[in-house]
């Protein structure tokens, strides 16, 4: 099958959409298909085989965040361009309602399409308003995918219609065969995510370490990401920064590594979650998980079940449920072995074949119409009547 998958977000700033496209098109390829992802992307980032850039995005405040998006003339004509060279047998278009890449592809595209929606968002007038403008787009997809309950509910809320549910996949293998790094090890608590981008929840995280520090004097946390790291310890007291060890950008193979090695993963993550990747990859790798109880979190860790939870943005509750886990290995144990067998649901091998089997039932409609308009054309031709 000939695959085109729309990526809305630059290729060269990491995020979950980015990823979960990435390892979706390696799925495909490892099995077979022929696939290229059409991505922005600066004229210097190094990008796989199967990646096509579409030129230089721009950062654009969208879902409490800042995304790299790219649109205008100059982007249409290279997605028009991309769609003629490719052939595709099946458009994947990815946040289709973005104002990037996937909408001007929905809008250019012929044949089957699906789309994904990653977002979940509150009710929002703004995304409603425009629903006029998006509909012409948003009638041509085929199927759509929701990554969890939640973006289903804003899909819904916002521009009607409903989607299947397919969560977002990792290669739980990978994660879980990582070794663990001896200096990363002992009393340490892992965090992965941008600094600078209050929602992932670092400053709460901060604002709970001295009450973790104060019962536990040895503990160490472990930041991963991109951000300033002097603002980030600003709240706390000068004799307990050096209990943060920042380890900048980290690679796949490093962060698989940091999960494996940490006693404890916190997500303080505090709002604008559709589903919770870094979970996922946290449990695969055998780290306890502590999480805000947002409710895209919640499902992830199966309602508490794979993971624990404290209430969102409250650090105090969070500080407390740290010092307890980390007092208790047998209870870290129990999530631990809770979470390895928890997370196979999200494992390529099964998201990758539900996504497979949205774009044969999507191929194998369009078949269909062509061969009975194609009989139907060839009746009337002949002045047979239909049947």
């Amino acid at each position: 099958m000939r695959i085109g998958i729309v990526c809305p977000y630059s290729w060269d700033v990491p995020g979950g959409v980015q990823f979960h496209i990435r390892d979706l098109a390696e799925y495909f390829i490892r099995l077979g298909h022929e696939v290229s992802v059409l991505a922005p992307a600066d004229d210097d980032t190094p990008l796989p085989p199967y990646v096509v850039s579409a030129g230089r995005a721009v950062p654009v405040p969208y879902n409490g965040s800042v995304a790299r998006l790219n649109f205008g003339f100059l982007s249409a004509a290279r997605v028009r361009r991309w769609l003629h060279d490719g052939a595709f047998d099946v458009i994947h278009i990815h946040e289709p309602t973005s104002p990037s890449l996937g909408l001007l592809a929905c809008w250019a595209a012929q044949g089957p399409i699906v789309a994904t929606f990653h977002t979940s968002n509150p009710r929002s007038r703004a995304m409603i308003a425009a629903y006029s403008i998006l509909q012409a787009a948003l009638e041509k997809i085929s199927a759509r995918i929701a990554v969890s309950e939640y973006a289903r509910r804003t899909l819904v809320e916002h521009l009607g219609g409903d989607a299947v549910v397919i969560p977002n996949g990792v290669d739980v293998d990978f994660f879980a065969k990582a070794e663990p790094k001896a200096e990363w090890q002992g009393d340490t608590i892992g965090f992965i995510g941008r600094i600078d981008e209050p929602r992932k929840g670092l400053p709460v995280l901060m604002r709970a370490l001295p009450k973790i520090l104060a019962e536990r004097p040895g503990t160490r946390l472990l930041v991963a990401g991109r951000g300033d790291e002097e603002e980030a310890v600003e709240s706390l007291p000068k004799e307990l920064r050096a209990r943060v060890e920042f380890l900048g950008m980290v690679s796949d193979e490093d962060k698989a590594r940091l999960l494996r090695s940490v006693d404890l993963y916190v997500a303080p993550n505090t709002g604008g979650e559709s589903f919770g990747i870094i979970l996922v990859e946290a449990m695969s790798a055998g780290a306890p998980v502590l999480a805000s109880d947002l409710d895209a979190f919640a499902q992830v860790l199966d309602q508490g079940a794979a993971g624990e939870l404290f209430a969102n943005e409250d650090a105090d509750a969070l500080a407390e449920a740290a010092v307890r886990l980390l007092g208790d290995p047998e209870r870290r144990a129990e999530l631990r072995e809770r979470g390895s067998a928890h997370v196979r649901r999200f494992d390529w091998s099964t998201v990758g074949a539900d996504i497979l089997s949205v774009y044969e039932t999507v191929t194998d409609g369009t078949t269909a119409v062509a061969a009975d308009e194609k009989t139907t054309g060839l009746r009337a031709r002949l002045g047979l009547a239909r049947d």
